[in-house]
């Protein structure tokens, strides 16, 4: 059988990451004056909210344990160090970001996955992270367009072709869809 142990400290360092999301979503709403952007942000940061009480139901269901890693709880420090910082341009701190997504959506989707591995029982204990996870997908979406017309704001000084939204909101949409038939 898996250790236990190592499956606990994921799901704590799961959890403590999606506070560090939901800290660094709102650092970067306070940064933003495009209001398109600020939108966007604001639905993630909500689902983010959202979405702790399910981490936290899974933490529950597993019944064991722990604390996140030391290196975990670093990178979290140097994360919020750098999003509260003047290091980084706004387009290094939206990178950053979704690249905290991109983390946290493979954590969730590894986590899901060794536990169907395993047993029926952690199978269910783990199952409240599909939505997160899905949603977690949906939002580097999302990102990815935010990065696009940052990008291209820093690095051009123009705006972007707006139909890149549409494109991102297709991207979206599909996902939700995927989500809807997974769920049902």
């Amino acid at each position: 059988m898996a250790d236990m142990t190592t499956l606990a400290t994921k799901l704590a360092d799961l959890k403590l990451f999606q506070n560090v999301l939901i800290e660094a979503g709102q650092k970067l709403m306070a940064e933003t004056t495009d209001s398109t952007i600020k939108k966007r942000l604001e639905g993630i940061v909500k689902s983010d909210r959202d979405n702790l009480p399910v981490i936290e139901e899974a933490i529950t269901k597993f019944g064991t344990r722990a604390e996140p890693r030391d290196i975990t709880q670093k990178h979290a420090e140097a994360v919020s160090k750098m999003m509260n910082g003047s290091e980084l341009t706004p387009y290094d701190k939206f990178f950053q970001f979704e690249l905290l997504k991109h983390q946290q959506s493979m954590t969730g989707l590894v986590l899901h996955k060794a536990a169907q591995s395993l047993d029926k029982e952690l199978q269910d204990a783990m199952e409240p992270l599909n939505k997160v996870n899905f949603e977690n997908r949906a939002h580097q979406e999302v990102l990815k367009g935010v990065l696009y017309f940052v990008g291209t704001r820093e690095l051009a000084g123009k705006e972007p072709d707006m139909g890149l939204w549409a494109s991102v909101e297709q991207g979206v949409a599909a996902l939700k869809g995927a989500v809807g038939s997974a769920t049902s």
